[in-house]
């Protein structure tokens, strides 16, 4: 059998994280672009009301699916460690733990939310005249969960093993179907936000299916036998911590954009469509800077399986030069063309709205670099097995925006929720670096 795997322990540091990087980035890419067209065909088709429905209901989905892909990241990452230490025996029930925790975790967070969503979609202080189209779309989005959390433990073990180009390629083939499924339910069938919602659930699925079918027919070695579904304790244990930590951290910072998402909202909707239409453009812009962060995580934790330490402390100092890189680009594309993308991607004539989301936009790629070095700790320290700091700065970051909501945000109003996420992204990366720094966490 012929598997496609990338040992990471053996060439150039920078040009092995570069090359898993890019079918990475081209991944975002496309998951990005099918998030703007759904903006761009909601904004041009169905208005403006659409887009701040859909913007309205963001922080909610994202604290449940910020953990569960967090969690699958924590997967990953010690996936990537037993490939790099060469147990496939091991890794057989680690793939095993991986389908038990994810089917455990789609099913209690299903249960869990759906039936209370109108009393969170109330409690986020949801304008009133969208309540009901907001309720639509976030109901018909959660309830395919299912796809998301699937299509990413997939692409979890193919990175792991250092294949970041296959599930490209089936992200690509979902991109495709769901602009062609938004074109049809939303301006053929004129079924509104529950179109877009529909076209986003079905080509996640496709491209869980795709992933799936692939990775029993190309990675059969890996996959566990009857013997491997009993788990011993200690993977048990180190599957749990590892993506419970990096689940909690990930679900952490979502909760604490929930709070944001209830100041957002009480400002009225024009306020929540200029921040959902830069938002779009801000994550456009912000891929390479997580593309890069992945790599690097998924060559930490093979490295640190194979205990070669002095290519991680190599790795890391190369890695941030290229996100420093990154952020330059970013705001020389922001400043001048920030009100240009606003007006393509929501095709709104609102001087108001164009103005707030290019300022949003101008003031995030400014801390364009503190936010890449935070995503390259928190991701490469994790990969270590150092699961503290990471939590506890996702902690300082839900601090400063419960401080921010009920201090800031009344007196500044937009201009608070703005510099609220660019402050925190210096604090937490100044945190992390004086600890990695301080405690030295590759050993010699």
């Amino acid at each position: 059998m012929k598997t496609q795997t990338s040992d990471m322990t053996k060439g150039t540091p920078i040009k092995v994280i570069a090359y898993f990087a890019i079918p990475l980035f081209i991944g975002t890419l496309f998951q990005q672009a099918y998030n703007i067209i759904d903006t761009m065909i909601a904004g041009h088709k169905l208005g403006d009301d659409a887009i701040a429905a859909i913007g309205a209901t963001a922080a909610l989905y994202s604290v449940l699916i910020y953990f569960a892909n967090g969690m699958n990241n924590g997967f990953g990452v010690v996936m990537a460690q037993i490939f790099g230490s060469r147990n496939i025996a091991k890794m057989r029930k680690a793939v095993a733990a991986a389908v038990i925790l994810n089917t455990a975790t789609t099913v209690l967070l299903t249960a869990a939310v759906l039936p209370f969503l109108r009393l969170l979609l109330k409690l986020l202080d949801t304008p009133a005249d969208i309540f009901e189209m907001s309720y639509r779309y976030i109901f018909i989005i959660l309830a395919g969960m299912i796809a998301t959390i699937a299509y990413n433990m997939c692409a979890g073990f193919m990175r792991a093993v250092g294949n970041s180009r296959t599930p490209l390629y089936f992200l690509i083939i979902s991109c495709a179907v769901n602009i062609g499924l938004d074109f049809l339910f939303i301006m053929g069938m004129n079924m509104g936000v529950v179109g877009a919602a529909l076209a986003t659930v079905l080509a996640q699925l496709i491209s869980a299916v795709f992933c799936a079918v692939y990775i029993m027919k190309k990675y059969g070695g890996f996959m566990p036998d009857k013997s491997d579904w009993r788990i011993p304790w200690d993977l048990a244990k180190e599957m749990l911590s590892t993506g419970a930590s990096m689940g909690l951290m990930s679900s952490v910072l979502a909760i604490g954009s929930i709070i944001l998402q209830k100041g957002i909202n009480n400002l009225g909707k024009d306020i929540i469509t200029a921040h959902t239409a830069s938002r779009r453009i801000f994550e456009f812009l912000m891929m390479p800077l997580q593309a890069i962060a992945n790599a690097c995580a998924t060559f930490v934790g093979q490295n640190f399986g194979a205990k070669q330490f002095e290519r991680i402390r190599r790795s890391m100092k190369q890695v941030l030069w290229l996100e420093l890189a990154w952020s330059l680009v970013s705001a020389a594309v922001a400043f001048p063309g920030g009100g240009f993308l606003v007006r393509i991607v929501t095709g709104t004539d609102n001087a108001d709205i164009i103005a707030n989301a290019a300022y949003n936009l101008e003031v995030c790629t400014v801390f364009f670099f503190p936010l890449g070095i935070l995503f390259v700790l928190r991701n490469s320290m994790q990969a270590m097995g150092h699961k503290i700091a990471p939590v506890f700065s996702s902690g300082i970051e839900l601090a400063v925006k419960v401080l921010s909501c009920i201090f800031v945000i009344p007196v500044m109003k937009y201009k608070g929720i703005v510099f609220t996420e660019p402050v925190i992204w210096a604090l937490c990366a100044v945190f992390l670096a004086a600890v990695y720094l301080r405690k030295k966490f590759v050993c010699s």
